[in-house]
């Protein structure tokens, strides 16, 4: 069976019918749509339900002097049931809802949200959170910041934010997430990649 496999990745997509079913701060379609298979041609029509989301910032404040990051803590609808307390320990984040670049927004967010200034940001990388079912993409980042002097509540009221900030030291958060307190998964990604890539760059911030 697998000397029959074409080993070229399939590409083609064809959208039969897209309806919209819901539309608030997020929208819902119901997609009709055809794809090409593995094994060559074109598959049967399938339906999926497609969350719409804006594409998202989220950016790891790292003091490379001090080796401590800043992360922040807030309420989450989403993990109410699925752990004992919704208030969830993330990176500081924000959507790209208006005609910018992502790092317009995670400077944006980074004073809105903890009251701090990036002098520098590094991509980490890009990702799909859940492509299943959802066309939201992520740009990830490490920005440069002093974390002296950081901490306290901040978040737009307006917006209904309510937002603790905390310094920790690099390997307490790490800690935290083999210990499972951290369980956003843009805040254990980010975590992981500086852990692989901290003494580089320590090298070149420091």
């Amino acid at each position: 069976m697998s000397d029959t496999l074409n080993n070229a990745t399939p590409a083609k997509v064809e959208i039969v019918d897209r309806a919209n079913c819901y539309k608030g701060f997020y929208r819902l379609d119901k997609v009709r749509l055809r794809h090409e298979l593995f094994a060559g041609g074109m598959g049967r029509e399938i339906s999926r339900e497609l969350f719409v989301r804006h594409d998202a910032v989220c950016v790891l404040p790292y003091d490379p002097q001090r080796d401590e990051v800043v992360l922040i803590e807030q309420f989450r609808v989403g993990a109410i049931g699925k752990v004992d307390n919704p208030w969830l320990i993330e990176l500081v984040a924000g959507l790209i809802d208006k005609d910018e670049q992502p790092e317009e927004v995670a400077h944006r967010e980074a004073e809105e949200e903890a009251g701090l200034v990036f002098s520098t940001l590094w991509p980490m990388t890009r990702y799909f959170p859940s492509p299943g079912g959802s066309d939201e993409f992520v740009h990830l980042y490490l920005g440069r910041c002093s974390s002296v002097g950081a901490g306290g509540l901040h978040g737009l009221e307006e917006e209904g934010e309510d937002i603790r900030v905390k310094v920790w030291a690099f390997e307490d958060a790490l800690q935290a997430v083999r210990d499972g307190k951290i369980a956003n998964a843009a805040t254990i990604i980010a975590l992981q990649w500086l852990a692989l890539n901290r003494a580089e760059v320590r090298g070149l911030w420091s």
